[in-house]
C-alpha cells in the first residue's frame, strides 16, 4: 500500500477556487462529501472573518445548485450544498481512491492524504490531469500495517518488550526478565523476538529511497 500527502491547486474555472482566493483568510473544511452521478454533495465549515460575504457568494455562485446553512455563529458558518464541480470527489470516484477527510481550502489549495495501492495512486493523478486539477507530491511511501508484518504472537512480545524497556538503553529488562513477564520459555522469547526484529529490519531497509529497486512512486505519479 502506498501512503501520499498532495498539495492540491484548483482551477481558475471551479467555484472553490474562485471564491477562496477572492477570500484569502477563509478557510473551508469539508467535514463529509459523497459524489452524485453528475453533482457532489458536501458538509463544508467555513471560519474567517468574511463568513457572512462567503456565503452570499457561495450561494450565488452558477456551480452551486442547492446551499443550505446549518449552524452559523461569528466568524464560522456551516452549510450543506450541492454543487456540478466537484472535481475531487470525481477524482476519487474515477480512480477507486478515496480521500481522507477532513481536509481545508485556503486560498486556492488544499492538502489532502490518501492511501491504497500504487496502480490507484497512479489513477488518481491521471484524475487530477484529467479534471485539470495541479498538483505537488509533499510526501510519499509505502505503508504496511503491523498486522501484515508480524504475527500476532511476535506483536504481543514485541509490545511487551518496549512496555518493559527491554529496548531501553540502558535496559531495564533482561531477556530472562521479559520470558518470565510473558510466561514463556527464555528461548521462546528470544526466538519470537529474532523473527519480530527480522521483519521489521527487513522492512525499514526496502523503504529507503535509495535501495527500492521499484520505480520510486514520486516518479511513478509525474510520469503518470
Amino acid at each position: 500500500m502506498a501512503q501520499a500527502t498532495l498539495t492540491i491547486t484548483m482551477p481558475e474555472q471551479v467555484w472553490i477556487q474562485q471564491l477562496s482566493t477572492t477570500y484569502p483568510t477563509a478557510t473551508f473544511r469539508v467535514l463529509a462529501a459523497v459524489p452524485g452521478a453528475e453533482t457532489g454533495f458536501a458538509l463544508v465549515r467555513i471560519t474567517g472573518t468574511d463568513v457572512d460575504d462567503v456565503i452570499e457568494a457561495t450561494r450565488d455562485h452558477p456551480q452551486i445548485l442547492e446551499l443550505t446553512l446549518v449552524h452559523s455563529s461569528e466568524n464560522e458558518a456551516t452549510v450543506h450544498f450541492e454543487t456540478t464541480a466537484p472535481l475531487l470527489l470525481f477524482s476519487a470516484q474515477e480512480s477507486g481512491m478515496p480521500i481522507e477527510l477532513p481536509i481545508e481550502v485556503v486560498d486556492g489549495k488544499t492538502t489532502i492524504e490518501v492511501t491504497g495501492s500504487r496502480d490507484r495512486l497512479a489513477g488518481l493523478a491521471e484524475q487530477f490531469d484529467r479534471f485539470g486539477l495541479s498538483y505537488r507530491i509533499e510526501h510519499v511511501r509505502e505503508r504496511l500495517h503491523e498486522s501484515q508484518l508480524l504475527s500476532d504472537r511476535q506483536l504481543e512480545v514485541v509490545a511487551a518488550a518496549v512496555e518493559e524497556g527491554y529496548y531501553d538503553t540502558p535496559r531495564r529488562c533482561s531477556l530472562t526478565e521479559l520470558a518470565e513477564y510473558l510466561g514463556i520459555a527464555k528461548s521462546t522469547c528470544s526466538e519470537t523476538l529474532h523473527r519480530a526484529e527480522e521483519g521489521i529490519i527487513k522492512r525499514f531497509v526496502e523503504d529507503l529511497p535509495e535501495l527500492d529497486t521499484e520505480e520510486p512512486l514520486e516518479d511513478q505519479l509525474a510520469s503518470s
